[in-house]
């Protein structure tokens, strides 16, 4: 059971960092609720990225790492349970 409640949760992380990586590729307003709801998932996990690694020509690849990043701490979390 826990380990099912584990997987949804980072599931749901997942998708938000994704919508977030489509929100930086298209024009949006960063005041609507929902934008504002993504963000605020989302910077606390990409800002410790997004400071280790600056974006390269205008490209960030802080969701990359951060993915790669929360797919070893899911691993690492799921082996414990």
């Amino acid at each position: 059971m826990m380990h099912d409640v584990i997987d949804r949760v980072f599931d749901a992380v997942y998708i938000v960092m994704i919508v977030r990586v489509f929100l930086s590729w298209i024009p949006h307003n960063p005041y609507h609720p929902i934008i504002r709801l993504v963000m605020q998932i989302t910077n606390p996990i990409l800002e410790p990225f997004q400071s280790l690694i600056p974006p390269v020509q205008g490209i960030d690849f802080s969701p990359m790492i951060a993915f790669i990043f929360l797919g070893i701490l899911k691993s690492v979390i799921m082996s414990f349970i």
